[in-house]
């Protein structure tokens, strides 16, 4: 049976991780183009999650309490069944309603 993990799979993994690592900070540290559109795509990903975080944070509760139903029955507010509808059935005095051509 093998070892489930070994020091050189571990080394293996730690040094391309490295390596990885190594290569990104030359190409962030380089005057590139695609590395310039792609620090502008980042910033602006960080700065929309830190908006959106700070926006919950004060609007939430608000937004919250404006989706929420209070109340009782089946989803809040919302009777299990309306009083005024009887479903399917028809009224006892009322004949079927067919079709006319």
């Amino acid at each position: 049976m093998e070892e489930p993990w070994d020091f050189e799979f571990l080394s293996r993994i730690a040094d391309s991780c490295l390596s990885f690592l190594s290569e990104f900070v030359d190409d962030w540290l380089a005057n590139d183009m695609r590395v310039s559109i792609f620090k502008i795509l980042l910033s602006w990903l960080i700065f929309s999650l830190i908006a959106i975080h700070f926006a919950w944070k004060i609007y939430g509760n608000t937004v919250n309490d404006m989706y929420y139903r209070q109340g009782t029955g089946q989803n809040g507010g919302t009777p299990d069944t309306a009083p005024h509808l009887s479903g399917w059935e028809g009224k006892e005095g009322d004949a079927l309603k067919t079709h006319r051509d």
